[in-house]
């Protein structure tokens, strides 16, 4: 299986940045978001809020891949 980067930008706290994650994260970011009624936007502000000096792509995946193990994500 091979997937490609994806580079979307978003709004964070009045900053616009550009965040780079392969398609499937993206897509269980969607599914995330929406089980919880956020927007994606909204559920990344939530992660970066959290991630203190992580990069923001990795505690994304990181987020992503706690939320499918079942962890408090």
């Amino acid at each position: 299986m091979t997937t490609g980067v994806a580079k979307r930008s978003v709004m964070i706290a009045g900053h616009r940045t550009s965040v780079s994650l392969e398609e499937p994260f993206w897509d269980a970011l969607r599914d995330i978001a929406r089980g919880r009624d956020l927007s994606v936007q909204a559920l990344i502000g939530e992660i970066d809020a959290g991630r203190g000096q992580q990069n923001l792509s990795s505690a994304i995946r990181v987020f992503v891949l706690a939320a499918a193990r079942g962890e408090r994500a």
